[in-house]
């Protein structure tokens, strides 16, 4: 067994031993895993570079990773389920996605929030698997070692993207403050640094005397391998990329090894190896969001999902909001926080089954190696329209020239959240975020739809217990018209006062890095021509038409949408808005308020419905809410136990908009 040692630090009551229903309490173990791989085994081949790694006495591989464990107090107690949470950016989203637990620092005690995952009995595992996450008290990371040839360690070019909200003259060389690549000389004449108006422009050469490797500290300018610096400053909105040569190649794939052999060893361990969850385990079902929700697609790819006895690691998955994308998990110098739509995040393939593209000739599916081998695990993708905007989402299940749309394999299911953005919404409405120094030019989308979240970890876990089969799948289709272009989907919403779609419209090309995209030639890659994108039709409210309609859509009291643009106050005014460190990142969404009243809705000549018009008050607006959310409880995309708290958020949300002065959106320019 890959595990070797599990490396117990620390065991402690949970939530202050809170009992959660018939679980009763939990407790918390915090520890150190150790793993050895042998770099010839067939299961480990597809990780790069793992043949360049040292090797101990016995010619393995070793690493080791941070681990958490919640687990009942009394295991007989739970459901014999495991609920493997992908930490992002080494920190634990899962209480937060389902126990609606607010956000806490990594270093602080773990909110349960509502308690649901504990009500329901699971035991909840996080394991490390990002290597180069900061080095903070409570941010759980993976231990790896370089790749090393006979003549050292390994040199190479790696590009560096940023896209910057608020006027700097320096850049930190990573995403987020984690660890960067430094750069090897830093009067290297040969690295290159571009700028461009958004991320699919032109590309412009700034003059290398312009700009160095360096910070300020105080009022000097100081040489800096892991920062970059321009006397001029980077420009709010546009989009930078810097190319330079680093050395040192962290073997970033083993993060899927970990995650495998840790969950494996949780299965099949034994009390007398301090496996805690032995002879409590029956299914296990992986959960990732937005980066790990890419992992998990990922890992899918690389076929990880079977251990190196060739035993199932996970019965179910749920790749949340991971759109079509993969990510940096598994190259030489990967970066695995990176977003850059031209890195091997948005490499073909997309879908489960194969498809040729007709570009390349290539031929390839993201479910090919686990199929070859019959060992598909039920999987349902749940993406908003962020992703079908941003993320190209309509690749999991449209042809490669979005003429058709894809059948999908019996143990899949893919569900759109209409109307819904890339991260939880939230109250109050806002279109201003000091967090992330980012203004919109619409209100944030404030949507809360981790009630679709919840139903359908116990949908999944009912399927693989019982085969009790999942809600079908709802997305945008060609078949039923709901799938259309970004553009026919726009003209709709150019109707509202003040509101206009992004342009340009963000895109998936081609990419080239040479023959082994694990070892990538071409840094940065050729770029090719780009696949189609497709998203969901709106009706005349500017509301979607298809996925997984909750009571926000259905009984609306204004539009919302998976997208946003930036507010001419920090830069790039018009471009799709994402925060984070690169280009691409989370995506904001829009809420666009109807008109309170018909006066209102007369004076800026807004096409739709006023509230007034719509609802005869605001009791006949929750009858409709409740009517709408008990629809969804029937068909099982809704826990009923969600119910009330979606009828007080839609009242929540109706005092909020029918507060609001109406004005026209353009009073936001």
């Amino acid at each position: 067994m890959a595990v070797t040692k599990l490396e117990i630090n620390s065991r402690s009551p949970f939530a202050q031993g809170q009992p959660f229903g018939d679980t009763g309490g939990y407790e918390q173990i915090d520890g150190t895993v150790y793993f050895a791989v042998d770099p010839g085994h067939p299961a480990n081949e597809p990780i790069a570079d793992l043949k360049l790694a040292t090797r101990d006495a016995s010619g393995m591989v070793t690493f080791s990773s941070d681990f958490r464990i919640l687990q009942p107090t009394d295991p007989s107690k739970g459901n014999r389920s495991v609920f493997f949470d992908i930490l992002n950016r080494g920190k634990a989203p899962a209480l937060r996605n389902f126990n609606n637990a607010p956000e806490v620092a990594p270093d602080a005690p773990m909110d349960p929030g509502n308690g649901f995952l504990m009500r329901y009995g699971y035991t909840v595992v996080w394991c490390g698997w990002q290597c180069d996450v900061p080095d903070l008290p409570g941010v759980m990371r993976i231990n790896v070692p370089d790749a090393v040839t006979a003549e050292g360690p390994i040199s190479g070019e790696v590009v560096v993207t940023f896209h910057p909200n608020t006027p700097t003259q320096v850049q930190y060389l990573s995403d987020r403050s984690h660890r960067p690549y430094p750069a090897n000389k830093l009067e290297d004449w040969d690295s290159v640094l571009t700028v461009q108006e958004h991320e699919d422009a032109p590309e412009e050469i700034i003059p290398r005397e312009q700009w160095a490797f360096a910070r300020i500290e105080g009022d000097r300018v100081v040489p800096d391998a892991r920062h970059i610096y321009m006397a001029a400053g980077f420009v709010p909105g546009k989009v930078y990329q810097v190319k330079y040569t680093t050395t040192g190649a962290p073997i970033v794939g083993l993060g899927m090894l970990a995650t495998r052999d840790m969950m494996s060893f949780l299965r099949h361990g034994s009390t007398e190896q301090d496996n805690p969850c032995a002879g409590y385990v029956d299914r296990a079902h992986s959960f990732g969001v937005s980066q790990s929700g890419r992992f998990l697609r990922h890992f899918l790819y690389l076929g990880m999902n079977e251990d190196e006895s060739g035993r199932t690691v996970f019965d179910g998955l749920i790749p949340h909001v991971g759109g079509g994308k993969r990510g940096e998990f598994n190259h030489r110098f990967a970066q695995p926080s990176s977003q850059a739509s031209r890195s091997p995040n948005s490499l073909f393939p997309f879908s489960d089954t194969d498809q040729t593209d007709p570009e390349t000739g290539r031929t390839d599916g993201l479910m090919r190696r686990l199929a070859a081998k019959g060992k598909v695990p039920k999987v349902m993708y749940i993406n908003t329209p962020s992703e079908y905007w941003g993320g190209h989402g309509s690749l999991l299940h449209t042809d490669l020239t979005a003429a058709r749309d894809l059948d999908l394999l019996d143990s899949v299911r893919i569900y759109m959240v209409g109307g819904a953005q890339h991260a939880n919404g939230s109250l109050p409405l806002t279109d201003f975020d000091p967090g992330d120094n980012i203004r919109t030019q619409q209100l944030f989308n404030c949507l809360d739809y981790r009630a679709v979240l919840r139903a359908a970890l116990v949908n999944l876990d009912r399927w693989a217990k019982t085969g009790q089969e999942a809600p079908p799948s709802r997305y945008p289709r060609l078949s039923d018209g709901t799938a259309v272009t970004p553009g026919d989907a726009s003209a709709s919403f150019r109707a509202i006062p003040g509101v206009n779609p992004p342009v340009p419209l963000r895109r998936f090309t081609r990419l080239d890095f040479g023959p082994d995209p694990g070892v990538p030639t071409n840094v940065p890659p050729v770029v090719g021509n780009p696949y189609p994108s497709l998203v969901s039709a709106v009706d005349s409210d500017g509301n979607e038409l298809a996925g997984i309609r909750l009571p926000f859509i259905t009984v609306p009291v204004a539009a919302y949408t998976g997208w946003n643009v930036r507010h001419p106050d920090i830069g790039g005014a018009g471009q799709t808005m994402s925060t984070g460190g690169a280009t691409g990142g989370t995506l904001r969404g829009s809420t666009i308020p109807f008109p309170v009243t018909r006066e209102d809705r007369e004076a800026t000549g807004d096409p739709r419905l006023s509230i007034e018009e719509r609802y005869a008050s605001k009791e006949d607006y929750l009858e409709q809410v409740t009517r709408a959310a008990q629809d969804l409880v029937d068909q099982g995309y809704v826990l009923g136990e969600d119910l009330p708290r979606l009828v007080d958020q839609c009242s929540q949300l109706y005092d909020a908009v029918a507060s609001r002065v109406s004005v026209p959106q353009a009073a936001n320019d």
